[in-house]
C-alpha cells in the first residue's frame, strides 16, 4: 500500500489531463501577471505611450508572451480596462454595505466611483473598440456583467433593509453607470475634483429609494389626505 501511495504522484504527473490542467493554470497566472503589469502603465502613459517591451519588463516576461496571450497591445489595453471597471464595481458594492439609508447607499457608491480613474480608463477602451470591432464583444460582456451584478447588489440591499425602490433594480443599475460615465468624462475634461464629481452624480441621480421610515410617513400622509377628502365629500 505504501509503494502504491508513493507512486501515485508520479502517475498523476504523467497523466495528460493533469498536464493540461497545469498548463491552463500556468496560462491563467501569466495572463494575470501581464494584466497586473500593464494596467498601471496604461493608466499613467496611455496606450500610445506604453510599449509591449515596457509591459514585458514590468511583468518580468517576454514580449512574445504578450502577443501569445493577447495578440495585440490594443486587445491587452481593452482587457485591462474591462477588468479594472469590474474591480471598481466590486469595490463600490463593498463600500455601500454599511449604508443604513438609501441616501447613504447612493452616496457611498458615487463617492467610490468618482474617487477612481477606472471609468475614464474604460471610456478609452470604448473609443478604441469603435475602430476595432473585433474587441467589442469583450466590452459588451463587461457592460452586461456590470449591470447584472449591480442590479443584484442593489436588489439585495433593498430587500435587506426593506426599502421601497423607485425603479426596478436593473433600471437603477443601468442608470447609475450611465450617469457615472457621463459625469466623470465631462468632469475630467473640465478638471473637476472627485468631490465635485460626486456632488454632481448625486444631483443627477436624485432619490433612488425610500427607507422604511420614509414609506411609513408617506402612508400616514396618504391616509390623512384620504380622510380629509372623505370629510369634504360628506359636508352639507
Amino acid at each position: 500500500m505504501a509503494e502504491a501511495s508513493a507512486d501515485a504522484p508520479l502517475e498523476a504527473a504523467g497523466d495528460p489531463k493533469h498536464a493540461a490542467r497545469a498548463t491552463r493554470s500556468a496560462g491563467r497566472k501569466m495572463r494575470s501577471l501581464l494584466l497586473d503589469a500593464a494596467s498601471p502603465l496604461f493608466r499613467e502613459r496611455g496606450l500610445s505611450g506604453t510599449s509591449i517591451t515596457d509591459i514585458a519588463a514590468a511583468a518580468d516576461a517576454f514580449p512574445s508572451q504578450i502577443t501569445y496571450y493577447f495578440r495585440t497591445k490594443e486587445a491587452l489595453f481593452v482587457e485591462c480596462a474591462c477588468r479594472e471597471l469590474l474591480y471598481l464595481a466590486r469595490a463600490t458594492e463593498q463600500a455601500a454595505l454599511k449604508a443604513r439609508t438609501p441616501g447613504e447607499y447612493t452616496h457611498a457608491l458615487a463617492e467610490t466611483v468618482t474617487a477612481s480613474d477606472s471609468v475614464a480608463f474604460f471610456a478609452e477602451a470604448l473609443t478604441l473598440t469603435r475602430r476595432r470591432q473585433d474587441l467589442a464583444p469583450l466590452v459588451e460582456r463587461t457592460i452586461e456583467r456590470l449591470h447584472s451584478e449591480g442590479a443584484r447588489a442593489y436588489a439585495g440591499q433593498v430587500a435587506r433593509h426593506g426599502w421601497r425602490s423607485l425603479r426596478a433594480p436593473d433600471e437603477s443599475s443601468r442608470r447609475f453607470w450611465a450617469v457615472a460615465i457621463g459625469v466623470i468624462l465631462e468632469g475630467y475634461a473640465m478638471g473637476r475634483s472627485p468631490e465635485a464629481l460626486c456632488a454632481e452624480m448625486l444631483r443627477v441621480l436624485g432619490e433612488q429609494a425610500k427607507s422604511t421610515e420614509d414609506t411609513a410617513r408617506l402612508r400616514l400622509v396618504e391616509v390623512r389626505e384620504a380622510s380629509d377628502n372623505s370629510n369634504e365629500r360628506v359636508r352639507p
